[in-house]
């Protein structure tokens, strides 16, 4: 079977203008591999592609969801191997694109084979979080799977279903089996210098405030007030913040442009680490697009 090509990378590095630019030119559809692209109404603040250039260049898995909606990378991998399917059965080229890398890696490594999430579980779990702190539940995964809190990091969300597999079950998640994954893939991963990216992550967290992205939070704090997971992205935390006057406008845009330069840094740590068929890319602009079509005609023809 053909692989898959998947174009990956920290945030801001440029993976959706590649993909638009590769996709005007190739009979190219994406895959998106991003955890906050899914929902509908978070628009500004994912940079998500204008629906005139999803006309252009088809896109699945972006605008699937509403905001209340959960998506686990159980959801988010039944649902990108359907789509992969379909448009190699139409005679396309599925490119995988995103940021989050734990949905790249469901897909390409496999997933652990786990039992249904249990929300009565969960929920205790959060109340525990929030009276206990991150630090005493992580150290307790850690004392029973250093691999699992290895790959849980910092993410509260992944703390919680760990620890309730863990504590259900006796078994961490990584000592359950393994599905394998349905299709190969090569990955290409953007790696641009920490320079050339920081100063473009400010610029768009600034372009995002300007172009209205706190009328945009305001909206779905009217359509949802109990704070749905989705509004904990970096961007729409930091304006829920602003809109319930815990602190002033621009320190919820200085507290945006920390957050985001914060999640590039562990994107770096989790991608230099990607398994399989990787290429590193270390180009930003121009180059990088350049880089990205030299590699496709290397391993795809195109």
């Amino acid at each position: 079977m053909e692989a898959v090509p998947v174009l990956a990378g920290p945030t801001g590095s440029g993976k959706t203008l590649l993909a638009l630019r590769l996709g005007e030119e190739w009979p190219v559809e994406v895959i998106s591999a991003d955890a906050t692209m899914v929902y509908r109404g978070l628009d500004i603040g994912t940079d998500k592609p204008s629906p005139e250039e999803r006309q252009r260049v088809p896109h699945h898995l972006v605008d699937v969801l509403e905001p209340s909606e959960a998506m686990s990378v159980a959801r988010f991998l039944e649902m990108a191997e359907a789509a992969i399917g379909d448009v190699l059965a139409r005679g396309r080229l599925p490119l995988v694109v995103g940021g989050t890398g734990y949905y790249i890696r469901a897909l390409s490594e496999g997933l652990y084979d786990l039992p249904p999430p249990e929300p009565a579980v969960q929920a205790a779990l959060w109340q525990e979080l929030g009276e206990r702190g991150f630090a005493p539940l992580w150290a307790e995964l850690y004392r029973a799977s250093p691999l699992d809190a290895a790959r849980v990091g910092k993410n509260p969300r992944r703390l919680v279903r760990a620890l309730e597999v863990l504590r259900r079950t006796g078994t961490p998640p990584a000592r359950f089996p393994k599905r394998p994954p349905r299709f190969p893939y090569k990955k290409l991963v953007l790696w641009p210098e920490r320079a050339w990216l920081w100063p473009r992550l400010e610029e768009r967290a600034r372009s995002q405030f300007a172009r209205g992205l706190v009328e945009e939070v305001r909206g779905l704090l009217a359509r949802y007030p109990e704070i749905p997971t989705a509004l904990q992205a970096i961007g729409y935390k930091e304006v829920v913040g602003y809109l319930r006057g815990e602190y002033s406008l621009e320190e919820a845009l200085l507290r945006d442009i920390q957050a985001v330069k914060a999640y590039a840094k562990r994107q770096y740590t989790w991608f230099r680490h990607e398994p399989g068929d990787v290429t590193y890319l270390p180009r930003g602009g121009e180059a990088a697009y350049a880089g990205f079509r030299g590699w496709l005609r290397l391993h795809f023809g195109l």
